[in-house]
């Protein structure tokens, strides 16, 4: 194991170590105090490790720690929302009865979402994918509202989909390969001679694309978001629909392309992107905004990915991890600006509705922000033809969005008496806000290839301000015009059609005893499931 093992290893094992303890009792009770803590292993591994620092741990471990490039870009944006957002919840949930309960999931939410863009072994990324989605119910209905209750049963029955989607697509993967529990890269490289190479990169996207949101699959946001407490959803927003993104970051073949597959991520992508817009300006709950600019947003990073796959190019997963952690960031700051904007009043209420008008306007690309890096480093990839135009107008109706946000947050927060926000809540959501403009500032010119200087210029400038001043004009003018549009279309928009799925889905489990037979030869597998049946089952426990 090289030196790099240990801080690979204890950006897993730390917060696993921590939800394990606590199944003690005392333990559970004090939680909320290591929630800020634990992510800060994963920090420093992304900021200390060297890039393609590699850690074996031979058997019965079988474990395989990897940190590339888009790795420690989503691991640091990633570490640093959890930690922001842990700290927040402290203060925000301090006496409620709840919280050493909520802190279980939490950690074990946190274990598998962060775990995922350090692992490089199929069996150990499918149990840290499968450990993220499931925990993550506990947070959703943590408040156990009917709301609450109704986006987690929606939530559960399409993560259980997508786990039994991946599963089959992992195990046709890894069915060819000698080693029980093959590294993620050898299995890839691979598959474009695999008889079975569509069937599986198409139930890798499937089963990804549920987990990111894209449409028709988005359903499970725009409900789980405004259900779950505000840092919940900072991080279900901001980090656990990334498990989507770095899967299809490790399991796609890029290097080989494969245009057909490309073609149908762009397409899903696009209409995803717009789908989003379109109906998160009919919304009239700012939470549900934030969500359905997620489902926007997580459109364009599939038209990354997906043109990154049609020309066999491989940039395309640092460029997507790039704009992946500037949506982590700032979206994640919106969401705990939310609760921050509740409790402020006077004028320390304005100055908390400028910071949030800027986060908001960097997903539409204000210039200088990280929206507009994130723009620009994306445009030589995207080239400057019709799909180029497409992604502009995108980023114009997620500036139209935006606005919405802000016209809705002015209205909510216009009778608020004059307060000021907890500390202890006020200062996460700073420093996440300061770290949505830092870390991509740090990182444009190694991602870009460009320097500093050429964001200054008034090309690069103009290229970013248009489609911001185009959409923000269409919504002011939109909002005077049509102003009975709230409310239009309901919260989950075609919840309807995922309600239906059922059947289908219980379907499909009673299908999982064939599975059983391929996994029979796949040893390691059967042994990590019974591993996290352990973790959940005890997790189950204390809930009860």
């Amino acid at each position: 194991m090289s030196a790099a093992g240990p801080l690979l290893a204890a950006a897993l094992l730390v917060p696993l170590g921590l939800a394990l303890c606590c199944l003690s009792a005392w333990f559970r009770a004090q939680a909320l105090a290591v929630l800020a803590v634990a992510p800060l292993p994963a920090l420093a591994a992304a900021i200390l490790v060297p890039k393609g620092g590699f850690a074996l741990f031979p058997a019965p471990f079988r474990l395989t720690l990897v940190l590339d490039e888009p790795g420690a870009i989503l691991l640091a944006g990633a570490a640093l929302l959890w930690s922001a957002a842990g700290a927040y919840a402290a203060s925000l949930m301090a006496g409620d009865d709840g919280a050493p309960r909520f802190s279980v999931w939490w950690l074990l939410t946190l274990t598998g979402s962060l775990g995922l863009f350090v692992v490089g072994d199929v069996v150990n990324f499918y149990l840290l994918f499968t450990l993220a989605s499931l925990a993550a119910y506990g947070l959703i209905v943590h408040e156990q509202s009917a709301p609450a209750r109704r986006a987690g049963t929606i939530y559960v029955v399409l993560a259980l989909a997508a786990e039994a989607i991946l599963l089959m697509a992992l195990v046709m993967l890894a069915a060819s390969h000698p080693d029980a529990n093959p590294q993620i890269r050898s299995v890839i490289a691979g598959l474009s001679t695999s008889p079975m190479r569509d069937g599986i990169v198409a139930l890798l996207i499937l089963g990804f694309a549920l987990k990111m949101g894209l449409v028709p699959l988005h359903v499970w946001l725009p409900l789980a978001h405004p259900a779950a407490p505000t840092p919940a959803s900072a991080v279900l927003s901001g980090v656990v629909v990334k498990a989507g993104v770095i899967g299809l970051i490790r399991f796609l073949p890029f290097e080989a392309g494969a245009p057909f597959w490309g073609a149908v991520l762009i397409g899903v992508g696009i209409v995803t992107a717009y789908y989003g817009v379109l109906v998160g300006i009919t919304q009239p709950r700012a939470k549900t905004i934030l969500a359905y600019s997620t489902v926007s947003q997580m459109g364009l990073l599939a038209v990354l990915l997906g043109t990154g796959l049609a020309t066999a190019d491989p940039t395309a997963a640092d460029l997507t991890a790039y704009y992946a952690v500037h949506h982590t960031l700032v979206k994640g700051a919106l969401f705990l600006g939310i609760g921050i904007l509740a409790k402020a009043g006077g004028r320390r209420l304005r100055l908390v509705l400028l910071l949030t008008a800027v986060l908001a306007l960097s997903l539409g690309g204000m210039p200088l922000t990280s929206g507009a890096l994130a723009k620009l480093a994306a445009k030589p990839l995207l080239g400057y033809g019709w799909l180029a135009a497409a992604m502009t107008l995108a980023g114009a109706g997620s500036s139209m969005l935006m606005v919405h946000l802000l016209l809705i947050l002015r209205r909510d927060s216009a009778d608020n008496p004059a307060a000021s926000p907890p500390l202890g809540q006020l200062v996460p959501w700073l420093v996440v806000a300061a770290a949505s403009l830092v870390i991509p500032w740090s990182l444009y010119p190694a991602v870009s290839g460009e320097t500093i200087a050429y964001l200054l210029q008034p090309e690069a400038l103009w290229k970013v301000t248009w489609p911001l001043l185009l959409g923000t004009g269409a919504m002011l003018l939109l909002a005077q015009r049509w102003p009975r549009r709230l409310g239009a279309v309901p919260e989950g928009d075609i919840v309807v059609l995922a309600q239906a799925g059922q059947p289908l889905v219980r379907s499909l489990s009673n299908r999982i005893g064939e599975i059983d037979v391929h996994l029979r030869r796949w040893p390691m597998a059967g042994l990590g499931l019974i591993a996290l049946a352990i973790l959940l089952g005890g997790a189950l426990m204390l809930r009860a």
